[in-house]
């Protein structure tokens, strides 16, 4: 018998979050959505994920208003897109990469960031040190880093964040014909305005 995805007798947004996220596979999906990916084959090929599996956690991500799908522009596929909703969830990704990062890395970051408008590298806590702020991962630019085993993996996801430094959000594999990005749209239960968040400090 599953586990279930419910915390129904805990009182708490943490538990609640974690019925959104907290499923196998969820946050990769999450994780990929930010670097690029958008299309079910190569999240597939990226995750070697069941198809089945691949196929729920898109679904349940898109209900829960996390993911929209977008016709692609070929008008064959679909793409997979974060919304608001989605991109609020940046800092727990990169927050449990970093985790990772720091206490399983043995070898040195696999992945590190940087800041595209200073070529800054951000600290564990996503700071830009020479702008002084907390850049959002549209941002960002990705890179391999040291402890990255490059002949780990050999699909095309993998192949392309090899090759050159990438920015968060963008396309990783953009049809020619594709239109400009459009701005995510926010959940329907979305609060008008955003609640004033303390600066951040490095």
């Amino acid at each position: 018998m599953g586990l279930g995805r419910s915390y129904a007798g805990q009182d708490c947004s943490l538990a609640r979050a974690l019925e959104v996220v907290g499923e196998r596979w969820t946050l990769l999906v999450l994780r990929d959505c930010f670097y690029g990916v958008r299309r079910f084959a190569d999240f597939r090929a990226h995750l070697e994920i069941p198809r089945a599996v691949l196929a729920d956690r898109l679904k349940a991500l898109t209900a829960l208003g996390v993911l929209e799908r977008r016709p692609h522009a070929t008008g064959v596929e679909v793409d997979y897109v974060l919304t608001a909703r989605g991109l609020d969830l940046w800092p727990t990704v990169f927050t449990l990469a970093q985790w990772g990062e720091r206490w399983l890395a043995p070898q040195g970051a696999r992945r590190y960031f940087t800041h595209a408008p200073c070529d800054t590298q951000v600290t564990a806590t996503g700071w830009c040190p020479a702008c002084e702020t907390l850049p959002p991962p549209a941002d960002l630019l990705i890179h391999q880093g040291p402890g990255a085993d490059p002949e780990l993996r050999t699909d095309r996801v993998s192949a392309a964040l090899r090759k050159a430094p990438h920015r968060l959000l963008t396309e990783l594999f953009p049809s020619p014909s594709a239109p400009p990005p459009s701005a995510p749209s926010a959940p329907a239960d979305a609060p008008a305005s955003a609640p004033t968040v303390p600066a951040a400090t490095p």
